[in-house]
């Protein structure tokens, strides 16, 4: 029988939110993102979050991985007994068919998702060349220093509100004062899921769910957003922090009812935090 990936991940998933938690939640300051240890690529999207949980769960202090040719070919070896990590790769491929009625041939390029096994730096020994110690964690970004990134991404945010949310009528982001939250990263984190939503307007990445999702599209959209959070925590040096704890049943039915899902939320999270990443750095290059 052909292995499912889409179901294997999204199981994965799941798994980790009935425990009653957002994998892509960490109580702890990154190192960065978790990336191949030879190449020095970044691994993205639903990847990136398939790393996070199993780093959580084995406690791995690293966040560089690799395969098992990788470490032989790098003069060291996975350790005997260690237990790999699934990632996924879409690798195209030509299809070539013949049209009935005019004889003619198309070819077209498809996608098919292919699984990769993947070692932690600290499940391998003798590795020649590699950073094999646990990197330290980023510099925690400071309150004037987020405040301008955010500035930059050109995004309306006003203060004074009884909640945090994105009015899409009108544009704007609202939110409660700094001194409201339970701390600054806590703040910075709603802010960031508030962008995240910001990032679906028409006038930006156009992102809708209605057709793909139907009656769970609101889910979904919430999903994007916290996933977005996530990744710009990462990205730029703030712990993570689950902005809607009650949303959780919600995404389990969203990912119990389509295996893609995840798939979905995690590129469209990727695609929106890549956008408001793209739009600080450019406006930072140019007040330099």
């Amino acid at each position: 029988m052909p292995r499912d990936l889409y179901q294997e991940v999204t199981d994965t998933i799941i798994a980790e939110l009935e425990k009653g938690a957002a994998p892509w939640v960490r109580p702890w300051r990154s190192a960065g993102e978790h990336h191949n240890a030879i190449t020095k690529r970044p691994y993205r999207g639903i990847n990136a979050l398939l790393l996070w949980i199993e780093a959580q769960n084995k406690g791995y202090q690293h966040t560089a991985w690799l395969t098992y040719k990788q470490a032989k070919e790098a003069g060291g070896h996975v350790r005997k007994g260690e237990k790999s990590t699934l990632v996924v790769l879409w690798k195209p491929f030509d299809v070539t068919e013949t049209d009935e009625e005019t004889g003619e041939e198309k070819t077209e390029t498809r996608w098919i998702l292919r699984a990769y096994n993947v070692f932690n730096v600290s499940q391998c020994d003798g590795l020649n060349h590699v950073v094999t110690e646990a990197e330290p964690p980023r510099p925690v970004i400071s309150d004037p220093e987020f405040e301008a990134w955010v500035a930059r991404t050109g995004a309306k945010v006003r203060h004074g509100a009884n909640e945090a949310y994105y009015a899409p009528a009108i544009d704007e982001i609202h939110m409660p004062h700094r001194h409201c939250f339970k701390g600054s990263e806590h703040y910075a984190a709603t802010l960031l899921h508030e962008l995240g939503h910001w990032t679906g307007h028409e006038s930006r990445l156009n992102r809708q769910f209605s057709k793909r999702f139907g009656d769970h599209a609101y889910a979904a959209e919430e999903l994007v957003a916290e996933l977005t959070a996530a990744y710009l925590c990462a990205d730029i040096g703030i712990n993570g922090d689950l902005r809607h704890a009650g949303y959780i049943n919600h995404w389990l039915k969203l990912l119990r009812n389509d295996k893609r899902a995840i798939f979905t939320a995690a590129s469209q999270a990727q695609k929106a935090a890549d956008y408001l990443k793209s739009a600080a750095d450019a406006k930072e290059g140019l007040a330099a």
